[in-house]
C-alpha cells in the first residue's frame, strides 16, 4: 500500500473510530438516564425500616472485604461517594452470615473506621485480600498488614478487640437481620427500597439506580 491509500485508510479508520466513540458515548448517556422500575430493578420492602441519619437521607452498603463482587463494586461507590448532595449520608455495614473469617474482616473494617484510615486503606486491602491472597481475616496477619502502612500496630491491636469494635459488629449483625440481608453486596436506601447491581444489570449502573432511589426517596418525605 503507498503512502496516499494509507493515510486514506488510516482517516477512514479514525473516522470510524470517532464514529464508535460517538455511539458509546450516547448509549452511555442513555444507560444513565434509565428510569428504573419498582418490582424490576429495585424493591420496596413492606416493612421499611428506622434510620439513623435524621433528616438525612440514608444510604446502607451491606458488604463484606470477603465478597469478590464487593471488592468489584467498590471502585464504582469510592467514585460516587465524592458526588453524594449534603442531604444524603452513606455508610457501610459488614455482615458475617455466620463465618468466623468474615466477623474478623468486618471488626478490620470498625477498626479501620475508628483509626480514620477507611477510605484510604479499603481499596488496598480489597487488593491485598483478593489479588495478593493476603489473609487478612486472620487477625495477625490483618495488623501486620495495617501496621506496615503506617497506623500503630498497638493502637490498631487495642481497637480491634475493643469493646466498641465488638459492639458495632453486634449492631451490625442485628441490622442485616432487620434488613433480612441474604447476599452482598445489597444497596437500601432511606430504609425503603433495596437495590443491588445484579438487578439494575452492572456495578457501573448501580450509583445511578441509588441516586434515583435517593431522589424519590427526598420526594416522599414530609415537608418540613
Amino acid at each position: 500500500m503507498d503512502r496516499t491509500h494509507a493515510r486514506r485508510a488510516s482517516r477512514r479508520d479514525f473516522l470510524a473510530f470517532a464514529a464508535g466513540c460517538g455511539v458509546l458515548a450516547a448509549s452511555g448517556r442513555a444507560a444513565a438516564q434509565v428510569a428504573y422500575v419498582e418490582g424490576q430493578h429495585y424493591t420496596r420492602l413492606r416493612n421499611p425500616q428506622p434510620v439513623d441519619s435524621g433528616k438525612k437521607i440514608e444510604v446502607i452498603e451491606f458488604f463484606s472485604y470477603g465478597c469478590p463482587h464487593c471488592r468489584d463494586l467498590d471502585p464504582e461507590l469510592v467514585a460516587w461517594k465524592k458526588t453524594l448532595p449534603a442531604d444524603v449520608e452513606f455508610r457501610r455495614v459488614p455482615v458475617d452470615f455466620g463465618r468466623e473469617q468474615w466477623r474478623n474482616l468486618g471488626k478490620a473494617y470498625y477498626t479501620l473506621e475508628a483509626l480514620e484510615v477507611e477510605d484510604k486503606l479499603t481499596p488496598e486491602l480489597f487488593v491485598a485480600l483478593h489479588d495478593k491472597r493476603v489473609p487478612l481475616h486472620e487477625p495477625k496477619a490483618f495488623l501486620d498488614w495495617v501496621a506496615g502502612r503506617g497506623v500503630d500496630r498497638k493502637k490498631a491491636e487495642d481497637t480491634f478487640n475493643s469493646f466498641g469494635v465488638n459492639s458495632k459488629m453486634n449492631r451490625a449483625l442485628q441490622l442485616a437481620k432487620n434488613y433480612s440481608v441474604q447476599s452482598v453486596p445489597v444497596v437500601f436506601v432511606d430504609g425503603k427500597f433495596q437495590v443491588s447491581s445484579d438487578k439494575v444489570g452492572t456495578h457501573a449502573n448501580l450509583p445511578g439506580a441509588i441516586n434515583q432511589l435517593i431522589a424519590k426517596a427526598r420526594a416522599e418525605r414530609p415537608k418540613s
